[in-house]
């Protein structure tokens, strides 16, 4: 991920958790975000073995460093993990934690030696488009068609219509206006404007979302739940808690839908999701979870779980196609552990402004070239806008569009709806009620391929999703 996007998000989503200091990781790197001065552990046995180690392990350095060492919080969360304070939060700056680099090591023999992870930092989970974004949403024209097109069925859904649940950021208040979203449930988004009346960053990504697995899947039972309302990003601790919230409150779905994740530098997951995923890995629903953005193959968490022993068939992990399906699109993270690709670039969806038109101003500046060294017209540098984050801002004037109901926006964050639209459109076709039974004759089925970077994988193309082919941008002036 390129420093100067990673450092404006950052600033944006510390500006969002207020009163929670943020450090990059590892040491500056600009792979994932994490909390200051705290680990998690699980709690019970474990969490008192890394007290304890991690106050032994401060003891021979610095005098009054193992009397900073305490849990914090309640224990008893189903997420099964503890918070564990290794220092003060508010020393030193963002570019990496050395008290908590140095806890990790302190547990490294003590790891080596039960055979299993007992600390871990404590990471942002954050929407894909947010620490890593593909790009911002795109007005299109008032009559454009949403792309993928909602796709023609007869009559209405039955009682029997596979359930998906999104979770993300809630649905704008006017998302009823989209006719696809019209039997759509769900939390409502949390501040959608600032006080000059200007679309907040992320506000709509849970109702683009929403409509994507609308379109390609139009009898299907949608909630959305806004467990990621705080611009999109939570602590790792929490995600765990409101993934068990969200399946719990109408029950477990045929398939959830999360557009959110973090890499750890690790390949055995989160700590902070363990528990909600060996419970997952019990139940019936399908997980499909995007790949993220980074453009790295570094496993992006909870996605990269499809990779890992056990969870083959609860966990559909998708990366991005780009806008001309023909290869992964630059944004998109990729891997073995990435098990299929979708459009993911330039699609087109119900955001807002249905009832009223609403203003944007753009937070970040296009690239003069794509950021990742690809050659076609990607989004990192079409269509030009400037942002009032970036470095250059400070001498130009950000661009301000209106959004008038549909807008093209481009991420694994909504190639992973379509994935699982495509997944509920196969059980209502071929009469499957077993989602992980139709997500495996789904993959056997594909005839079409893409190459991403050497691997030869499958791509989930809905009928109704038409190519866009963008001409090579003129250079910015």
């Amino acid at each position: 991920m390129p420093p100067q996007r990673f450092r404006e998000q950052f600033r944006q989503i510390q500006r969002s958790m207020p009163g929670v200091p943020l450090a990059m990781g590892p040491d500056d790197a600009g792979e994932f975000l994490y909390e200051k001065g705290v680990v998690l552990a699980r709690e019970g046995e474990e969490a008192q073995i890394v007290e304890d180690t991690v106050r032994g392990h401060f003891r021979t350095l610095a005098a009054g460093a193992p009397d900073r060492v305490r849990r914090l919080g309640p224990a008893g969360n189903r997420s099964g993990v503890v918070r564990i304070q290794v220092s003060d939060p508010g020393e030193g700056d963002a570019g990496g934690d050395p008290a908590v680099a140095g806890a990790l090591r302190a547990l490294a023999a003590v790891e080596g030696r039960a055979g299993r992870r007992m600390i871990t930092r404590n990471h942002v989970v954050h929407i894909a488009v947010n620490a890593c974004p593909g790009d911002e949403p795109v007005p299109v024209a008032r009559d454009a068609r949403p792309n993928p097109a909602v796709a023609e069925t007869d009559g209405e859904p039955g009682e029997d219509a596979a359930r998906v649940l999104v979770v993300d950021t809630g649905l704008m208040h006017d998302y009823r206006s989209y006719p696809p979203l019209a039997r759509t449930d769900g939390d409502a988004q949390v501040a959608e404007c600032d006080d000059d009346g200007i679309l907040q960053q992320y506000c709509g990504h849970g109702t683009f979302i929403a409509g994507l697995v609308a379109a390609v899947a139009p009898h299907t039972d949608i909630t959305v739940s806004g467990a990621l309302n705080d611009a999109g990003a939570v602590l790792e601790h929490e995600f765990g808690e409101k993934l068990f919230d969200a399946v719990e409150a109408g029950g477990w779905p045929d398939v959830l839908s999360v557009s959110a994740g973090t890499s750890n530098g690790r390949t055995d997951g989160l700590l902070g999701v363990d528990a909600f995923m060996r419970e997952l890995r019990e139940r019936r629903t399908l997980l499909v979870a995007c790949a993220g953005n980074n453009g790295s193959a570094t496993p992006f968490w909870p996605a990269a779980y499809a990779d890992l022993p056990g969870y083959e068939d609860a966990v559909l992990s998708v990366g991005a196609l780009r806008a001309d399906g023909e290869s992964g699109a630059c944004f998109s993270n990729h891997g073995g552990w990435v098990k299929a690709y979708a459009p993911g670039e330039r699609l087109t969806s119900a955001l807002t402004g249905f009832e009223t038109p609403v203003p944007y101003v753009y937070q970040h500046s296009t690239y003069d070239a794509c950021r990742y060294g690809f050659d076609y017209a990607c989004t990192c540098h079409h269509p030009r806008h400037m942002g009032m984050l970036s470095e250059d801002g400070a001498s130009a004037k950000p661009d301000q569009v209106m959004f008038e109901g549909l807008a093209q926006w481009s991420g694994t964050s909504f190639a992973t709806p379509v994935a699982a639209g495509m997944v509920v459109s196969h059980m209502a076709a071929c009469g499957e009620r077993d989602p992980r039974a139709a997500r495996r004759r789904l993959l056997e089925a594909v005839d079409e391929f893409v190459d991403v970077r050497g691997a030869h994988k499958p791509a989930l193309l809905p009928p109704t999703w038409r190519p866009v082919r963008v001409p090579a941008p003129t250079a910015r002036p």
